[in-house]
């Protein structure tokens, strides 16, 4: 009886894109960086920055035997390629899986996170545009309009495109963020990976916080959404989009709401009316 294979991995996403020697292919060195081995399992976890990777990282962690609990939580950041899959690792994975999430929703996440809390992705940016706008002053739509210039899409990857970090055409599991509860049992049952929910330790993630659902926040800069934030309130992430914008950066991720919508239930994204047709 032949066997089944159903859950094997699918070809190397961009091993055939260059016209170089792999290691010297720069897209697929970049997913591989981030291609995560489950070593009682052997399973490969592509992680894609603000896709619950913290959670996914630290339960990583645990289940390779490298850290003993939430006490050594910090030393997954000091640790983010340690677990990176060789050639043969990849090759060979039984199983692989990876978390998307609504690009409209990763985007305003990571500027409610990272942007207004004035972490080094902030001024990363801001030395990369020549100091070419006041932080204190800095809207979602002037972000938005940043990330429009040539090549600053993919200058960090807290933002970069969702798609840039496959390193396989095809995966055993695609999870959904907005339903991640949905992949714990899954991969407990697959591979026996017990997943640890991290966001305590980290303090990522606005839910900690009261969400506001009414009203327009596009325009409202920094220093005003660092103060709701510190009095325990945020805008709901759709709160930070109008028209323009929602189709805007529907225009700067297509490739991700396209490969969203081919693997999950596009009615989770936060604007399924903008997915490219």
């Amino acid at each position: 009886m032949p066997e089944d294979r159903s859950h094997v991995t699918g070809l190397l996403r961009y091993a055939r894109t260059e016209d170089v020697t792999l290691s010297q292919n720069a897209a697929h060195g970049l997913a591989a960086r981030h291609a995560l081995t489950h070593y009682p399992s052997g399973a490969i976890y592509s992680f894609i920055p603000k896709n619950a990777c913290s959670t996914l990282r630290y339960s990583l962690a645990l289940a390779n035997n490298c850290i003993a609990g939430a006490e050594d939580w910090t030393w997954i950041h000091l640790n983010n390629g340690t677990f990176a899959a060789s050639l043969s690792e990849l090759v060979r994975a039984p199983f692989s899986f990876t978390v998307l999430r609504c690009p409209h929703a990763r985007l305003a996440s990571v500027f409610l996170d990272k942007i207004v809390d004035k972490t080094p992705e902030l001024w990363q940016l801001h030395r990369l545009t020549r100091d070419g706008f006041d932080p204190d002053r800095l809207s979602f739509r002037d972000f938005v309009q940043l990330l429009e210039q040539p090549n600053l899409l993919s200058s960090n990857i807290h933002w970069r495109p969702q798609q840039d970090f496959l390193v396989y055409d095809r995966y055993s599991r695609v999870f959904a963020l907005e339903r991640f509860a949905e992949a714990i049992p899954v991969l407990r049952d697959e591979i026996g990976f017990e997943v640890q929910d991290a966001r305590a330790l980290t303090g990522h993630g606005t839910d900690r916080l009261t969400q506001i659902e009414t009203g327009d926040f596009a325009d409202l800069p920094l220093i005003k959404l660092a103060d709701l934030k510190r009095g325990g309130r945020l805008p709901a992430h759709d709160r930070l989009y109008d028209a323009d914008l929602a189709r805007r950066v529907a225009d700067l991720y297509a490739a991700d709401l396209a490969l969203y919508a081919g693997h999950l239930d596009p009615r989770m994204l936060s604007f399924p009316d903008l997915l490219p047709t």
